[in-house]
């Protein structure tokens, strides 16, 4: 199978595309099902805005001429999810999101400039809260497409996806996967994100997706809330798909006092001036919350047995290449 996308006509006619389409189509139709369900509203988040995300991990922000402002495409809602609690207690959003990763990134087979996000955000919920319900989404997902004829066409080995549904995700800390990969002799650092070799050795090693949580406190955003219990170290996590497929999911309970997020973000080296609407509303009073976002390509990848997730979108763009 190529490695790089062949031309937009090629692609689009191309039967494993419309397969892997059509399973995300299908995955986006169970996500809606889902999460109505659970009472959460849909909301369409922006596209531009003043600020974004900072912690987008050596992606690089692109900035947009808004009327004579510089304004950012959304590397990720999270400020706008944050906000929008204020109004609604549980919401969700098909969020795009654009982020210029570094060119080399292009061969990591996960990786796309532009991307969309299944993005979750509860009001008043704690992180394990926020796992439980990205471990029944993506099960409810799984359950709705393991029986698509589309599966066939791709050559996916469906018994391996039903094995999802047999018990619950393993939630192993951070500093118990970084002991696990300096055991299997890779080179983790102990304070930073877990990198993307390392989730792909981590990941072939199960069949069962897992989460990763308790990230050390310099490896992430200041919206990224830090344990009262375990000072040093964050309420947040990620979910890791099996077989080799890697990062599905990234999500916290996030900070909203003021003083605490003003104290974070000159931690991280931002400038709060930078973020005077969000502080604005931050100060006013947002909710404690927690949520997460869920690659919809990166999902749709693992779950049609992909080998690159550029497969898995209608018009690729990676990282470094120039695509229409």
């Amino acid at each position: 199978m190529d490695s790089t996308p062949s031309s937009p006509k090629e692609h689009l006619r191309s039967p494993v595309t419309r397969a892997a389409l059509r399973v995300q189509n299908a995955v986006l139709a169970a996500t809606r099902e889902f999460l109505s369900a659970q009472g959460f509203t849909e909301l369409l988040p922006p596209v531009i805005g003043p600020v974004t995300d900072p912690g987008a991990r050596g992606a690089k922000q692109v900035d947009v001429d808004y009327y004579g402002h510089r304004y950012k495409l959304m590397t990720s809602a999270i400020l706008y999810k944050q906000a929008t609690l204020t109004a609604f207690d549980r919401i969700f959003a098909i969020a795009p999101n654009v982020r210029l990763e570094p060119p080399e990134t292009s061969t990591t087979s996960r990786h796309l400039a532009e991307f969309h996000q299944i993005d979750v955000e509860i009001a008043d919920a704690t992180a394990e809260q926020a796992m439980d319900l990205a471990e029944n989404l993506v099960s409810h997902v799984v359950k709705s497409v393991v029986t698509l004829p589309d599966l066939a066409v791709l050559g996916r080995d469906v018994t391996a996806l039903a094995a999802v549904l047999g018990r619950p995700f393993d939630r192993r800390t951070h500093a118990s996967a970084v002991a696990e990969l300096h055991s299997l002799g890779h080179e983790q650092n102990p304070d930073g994100e877990i990198d993307w070799r390392a989730e792909v050795l981590l990941s072939s090693r199960t069949a069962q997706p897992f989460f990763v949580t308790a990230y050390p406190k310099g490896s992430r955003g200041f919206y990224d809330r830090e344990s009262a219990e375990h000072p040093g170290v964050l309420r947040n996590f990620d979910l890791i798909a099996p077989e080799g497929f890697g990062e599905l999911c990234s999500g916290s309970e996030r900070e909203h006092r003021y003083a605490e997020i003003v104290t974070r973000m000159r931690e991280t080296g931002e400038n709060p001036a930078k973020y005077g609407w969000y502080l604005d509303v931050v100060r006013d009073g947002i909710p404690a919350s927690a949520g997460f976002g869920i690659g919809l390509e990166r999902l749709t990848r693992y779950l049609c047995g992909l080998a690159d997730v550029w497969q898995a979108s209608a018009y690729p763009k990676l990282p470094g290449v120039a695509s229409p």
